[in-house]
């Protein structure tokens, strides 16, 4: 037989179309019939604002390529100008689809009691609600913009809403005193000169405008209101047409930060720089007047290619606040609410329990509680010596910082690294960074040339004949918000060779250390890759054909060549691979010769599903992972990132019975085929959804347990 070469573009699916597939699953749940109407249109604002992310970034990188000449084939054996036209392609049949089940979730709104109406459709009284609301809320806030007139032209930041009007009106100007008799002879005609001017939606006021009613939720849309009153913008001059638009500018700005005397200086200009890219989508009405269209394309300088032409409200992301307006429970999933930690028991003592045992999270199952109360015990414990943490994305009002800051104000030594390049957060951190530094925390920055990814807690405390370390390690952000929306794992422990590497990887951080010897964490970008290619190498060189090796992984993501080369190597000695691959996954399963043992699943439910979770049958001497890296090359070249066993028989047992019930689901999982296409995996005689036996599996061990004592922190007695 041949030799089978896996460089092949045909074994590997372009990134950028894998994406797009995982963001039709999620247009999917917002189609689902058995979802109820405000979560499908929960789903249905989600594609919008993936869609949004993935102009910025994805599409404006690959736009760069092609502005630089770039022609070399991608993963997948597409170059960037064919790249470009799928995602035309593809994207406007996602976009035909989304707003299909926009409207279809709004009609079936209204006899629940939420309607949206157009201005037209107001009765009366209505109208002069309306009227009012303009006069005092939205007029003052306007500012028109003859944009061709000024100089310099105003920016118009991308993805906020605009109004462009045609205008008519005035008599030709005449110079003061010089009445002319010509005047007089051509009669009283007016001279009309059309011309256009741009009014931005104000985003601090409520995209949807609640009106009176006798019944239910009825309300109009901002700009519908401003279009409605735009004459009295323009006293003497007609409003001829006007249109809504939006443009989306490209996001995708490097940081040069080995050129930079201040990161942080860095950062904040490049958030400044984004207001000025370049225009890579524009959004507009269907039925937009074709004048106004060609205007906007000649100003902004828009390709034809990058019009998307909406059969519906611009913004589809803005539906996110109608969707969760209160009142419409029964129009919403039943509420999950996290359940006590399983492996935390009634032990009033949170440092006896970690010194007996590790503990598994299990997000947003089970609550984000314990992190929480784990950092403001310790920021309030005299024995507690030093806390060292990462954080990458935190809430907009984090318990964690201000824990940190208080733990500062205590006299404990903090350190914490604020990834101030986690994108769109960048503003925020450089915030959360600056309270920090005030309260007498050492802050980090970041490291140059890297994003550090990891997620780490570190805590020293003093016992009575020792130091003892704590640690806490996880899949996701400590953000109290996000946990409970995605679905992580995190681990707690006193384990002394992870909290010695925990220790080497903070000082590593602090540049006082290279990343050598470690005995249990594997850090990307220096070891994370050549490590997995082991382990699956390691599975190959087990598997028997009485005893096949199996391999399951969880990630996000599956896109780096060299992992899905080794998972094909794999495949064809006769292991067993199993991958629930939520978003991007390059590789091509069930490919005869080349992956004909390789599953791959998504599931797409209520929760986001963010873990990476790693297994290896091992000849049976299991072995069990967690990581926040995905198998991307970003994550493994170009991150510091960290990979960890779970050792303890009942936690390493917890993460195999999960993988499990990932790979059982038969309602909200996916199949991916070779072509790159996603099916819905057959039902069985039994109904098996993931999520929700892990959500009745935490209730039901919170109910055997009987009520839960709180962890209490030990005071200094006051002076």
């Amino acid at each position: 037989m041949a030799k089978i070469d896996l460089d092949s573009h045909e074994y590997y699916i372009n990134r950028e179309l894998s994406w797009l597939e995982f963001n039709d699953r999620v247009l999917r749940e917002g189609l689902a019939g058995d979802v109820p109407l405000l979560e499908r249109l929960k789903f249905l604002s989600i594609v919008g604002s993936n869609l949004d992310e993935f102009f910025m970034i994805r599409v404006a990188g690959t736009k760069q390529q092609l502005s630089a000449g770039v022609t070399r084939k991608d993963i997948g054996g597409l170059t960037p100008a064919e790249q470009l036209a799928a995602i035309r392609t593809r994207v406007a049949r996602m976009v035909q689809d989304q707003y299909q089940g926009i409207r279809e979730v709004l009609t079936r709104l209204a006899p629940a009691g939420l309607r949206l109406l157009s201005v037209s459709e107001t009765d009366s009284a209505q109208k002069q609600f309306l009227a009012s609301f303009f006069g005092a809320e939205v007029l003052p806030s306007l500012t028109p913009l003859a944009i061709e007139d000024l100089d310099p032209c105003p920016i118009l930041p991308g993805l906020q809403l605009n109004l462009a009007l045609i205008l008519a009106g005035g008599e030709d100007a005449q110079p003061d005193g010089q009445q002319q008799d010509e005047t007089a002879q051509a009669g009283s005609a007016h001279h009309n000169v059309e011309k256009i001017v741009v009014v931005p939606v104000p985003k601090g006021l409520p995209r949807f405008i609640t009106m009176p009613s006798e019944k239910g939720l009825q309300m109009a849309r901002l700009e519908d209101v401003i279009a409605a009153h735009a004459g009295s913008l323009f006293p003497g001059q007609t409003v001829l047409a006007g249109a809504v638009f939006r443009l989306t500018r490209d996001a995708d700005v490097a940081v040069q930060e080995e050129d930079a005397e201040e990161l942080m200086e860095a950062m904040e200009e490049a958030i400044r720089e984004r207001s000025r890219r370049a225009v890579v989508r524009m959004e507009i009405p269907a039925n937009a007047d074709a004048r106004i269209k060609k205007w906007l394309m000649d100003f902004f300088h828009v390709e034809a290619d990058d019009v998307y032409e909406i059969d519906g409200p611009l913004d589809a992301s803005a539906f996110m606040d109608l969707a969760n307006r209160p009142g419409f429970d029964k129009l919403k999933f039943a509420p999950w609410p996290p359940q006590p930690a399983r492996d935390l028991l009634d032990e009033p003592d949170i440092w006896q329990a970690l010194q007996e045992r590790d503990v598994l999270l299990v997000h947003p199952y089970e609550s984000f509680d314990p992190v929480v109360r784990l950092v403001e015990q310790a920021a309030e414990d005299p024995n507690v010596l030093a806390i060292k943490q990462t954080l990458y994305r935190t809430s907009g009002d984090s318990p964690i910082v201000r824990a940190l800051a208080r733990a500062a104000e205590n006299g404990k030594q903090v350190t914490v690294l604020v990834e101030l390049k986690a994108r769109f957060d960048e503003a925020k951190n450089v915030t959360w960074a600056r309270s920090l530094e005030d309260a007498g925390c050492y802050v980090i920055y970041g490291i140059v040339g890297f994003k550090t990814h990891a997620k780490a807690l570190l805590i020293i405390r003093r016992e009575a004949h020792r130091i003892w370390r704590y640690l806490h390690l996880a899949t996701g952000n400590y953000n109290d918000k996000t946990a409970r929306l995605y679905s992580d794992v995190g681990l707690m422990t006193s384990d002394s060779d992870m909290a010695g590497d925990a220790a080497a990887f903070f000082n590593l951080l602090t540049g006082n250390s290279q990343p050598v010897g470690w005995k249990k964490f594997v850090i990307a970008p220096t070891g994370l890759r050549q490590r997995i290619v082991e382990l699956i190498d390691r599975e190959m060189q087990t598997s028997t054909p009485e005893n096949p090796g199996l391999i399951m992984a969880k990630v996000n993501s599956l896109q780096d060549k060299g992992i899905c080369q080794a998972l094909y190597r794999a495949s064809q000695a006769g292991v067993r691979v199993r991958l629930n691959v939520r978003g991007i996954c390059c590789l091509r399963p069930g490919v005869k010769g080349v992956s004909e043992n390789i599953e791959v699943i998504s599931i797409v439910d209520r929760f986001l599903e963010h873990a990476r979770i790693f297994y290896f049958r091992n000849g049976g001497h299991e072995e069990v992972y967690l990581s926040s890296a995905d198998w991307m090359v970003r994550n493994l070249d170009r991150r510091l990132e960290l990979m960890f066993p779970v050792a303890q028989k009942a936690p390493k047992a917890r993460l195999v019975a999960m993988l499990g019930a990932y790979f059982a689901d038969n309602v909200k999982a996916r199949r991916m085929s070779s072509d790159g296409q996603y099916k819905n995996v057959p039902k069985g005689r039994r109904p098996a959804r993931a999520q929700e036996q892990l959500y009745q599996e935490a209730v039901e061990a919170a109910r055997s347990r009987g009520p839960v004592q709180e962890f209490r922190p030990l005071m200094r007695p006051a002076e």
